[in-house]
């Protein structure tokens, strides 16, 4: 047995019900984006492959999150089924990530409809998480929920804190001590944490995203306004004045995790090709080593795309980038 398959077969289980354990084994993770939620696997130029999974796991990765468009392949009316080879899909790579020992945040991704329509598409969201529910309440402890990403537009803080609960409750009447991951609304910006508003659940871990400065982040990217979009070659440095945002952006988060007893994972981060290489090593590895010393867990936007920090093409990793995550061991 290789040393690798032999730290893998003497990983010890996470205990679900210990929420802060189960939120320190997410670890060091990164996104599978580009992929599920779009409205059809490799409609933006990414598929998941099956020996990503190892390949991550041996960078020194602890999880995945797997972004999913779950309304894409489900009926519109009830009872809302997800349809059977979408599922079977989703089985698969939830096994490869198993095999390997990489822990799983699965996710609802642009429900754009929820979004737009929150009172009526309530009902479809608690549809879509009784039927992943009900397929893996078996599953063991390596495979996280995450009710909902990003909420946004209609669905505001009001209306999210009222949405949540019944999709909470959806899951919870088969997976009653599994993780469930939710974010404040207003695209799970830290600035909204205090908007929203939890169920009397100690089994849920509070998401946030970062991306800011955002001219910096998303420079250069078609979807990110006439104004971002024209953005070249901005730099971010590391300057006194930078990591003083960063900081204090990052303990906002640890102080309403600390305030309400709840532990914080970091879903999403990164910044996209567009910006300077150098740039973006500096940045990606402020915000993962502040993050870790704040105790959150966090996983990178994203493996091999965009932001990514894995070369398709070349079949290797963008090694600074991965390095600014994973830093070598000495």
């Amino acid at each position: 047995m290789t040393p690798l398959l032999l730290a893998l077969a003497l990983a010890p289980a996470v205990d679900p019900t210990d929420i802060f354990a189960a939120n320190k084994a997410l670890g060091r993770g990164v996104n599978l984006g580009n992929a599920l939620e779009a409205p059809k696997e490799g409609d933006w130029g990414m598929t998941i492959k099956d020996d990503y999974f190892p390949l991550i796991k041996k960078a020194g990765f602890d999880s995945v999150r797997l972004p999913v468009k779950w309304s894409a392949h489900a009926a519109a009316k009830p009872p809302y089924t997800i349809d059977a080879a979408f599922f079977k899909r989703i089985d698969h790579l939830l096994d490869q990530a198993e095999k390997v020992k990489l822990n799983v945040v699965l996710n609802v991704h642009h429900f754009d409809e929820l979004d737009k329509d929150p009172d009526g598409q309530a009902e479809r969201l608690a549809g879509l998480w009784a039927q992943i529910g009900e397929r893996y309440k078996d599953r063991p402890a390596f495979l996280y929920f995450e009710l909902n990403n990003e909420p946004h537009d209609k669905l505001d803080d009001k209306k999210w804190n009222a949405v949540l609960p019944k999709g909470l409750a959806a899951v919870r009447k088969t997976n009653p001590t599994r993780p469930v991951v939710v974010g404040p609304a207003f695209w799970n910006g830290i600035w909204a944490l205090p908007k929203l508003t939890l169920p009397d659940d100690q089994h849920l871990i509070v998401t946030v995203h970062c991306y800011n400065p955002h001219e910096f982040t998303h420079q250069g990217a078609s979807w990110a306004g006439d104004k971002v979009k024209a953005i070249k070659d901005r730099e971010w440095t590391g300057s006194d004045a930078e990591m003083k945002a960063l900081r204090k952006e990052l303990d906002q988060a640890a102080a309403w995790g600390k305030a309400n007893k709840r532990p914080i994972y970091l879903g999403e981060f990164g910044a996209y090709e567009k910006a300077p290489p150098a740039s973006r090593v500096k940045w990606t590895a402020a915000v993962a080593r502040e993050s870790e010393a704040r105790g959150f867990s966090w996983a990178y936007w994203e493996f091999a795309a965009g932001f990514g920090i894995y070369d398709r093409a070349k079949g290797e990793w963008r090694q600074p980038l991965l390095e600014a995550l994973i830093p070598p061991t000495k």
